[in-house]
């Protein structure tokens, strides 16, 4: 995690991030339908997404 300090509410989005079943399926396999979808659709429609690369600092596909 970066050092930054994030609000509670960025946490608790990027936790649902985390528990999204598509967005795991994507970092867990980095290949297939659940993938392409995160990586070229729900990036840029998704708040629990940006939460995520906010927090993580990494793209919610990537593993």
């Amino acid at each position: 995690m970066n050092s930054k300090t994030f609000s509670e509410k960025d946490k608790q989005m990027a936790k649902k991030c985390v528990e999204c079943p598509v967005c795991r399926q994507a970092r867990k396999h980095q290949k297939g339908l659940a993938f392409w979808f995160v990586k070229n659709i729900e990036q840029g429609i998704c708040p629990y997404c940006a939460a995520y690369e906010r927090v993580y600092g990494k793209k919610a596909h990537e593993a």
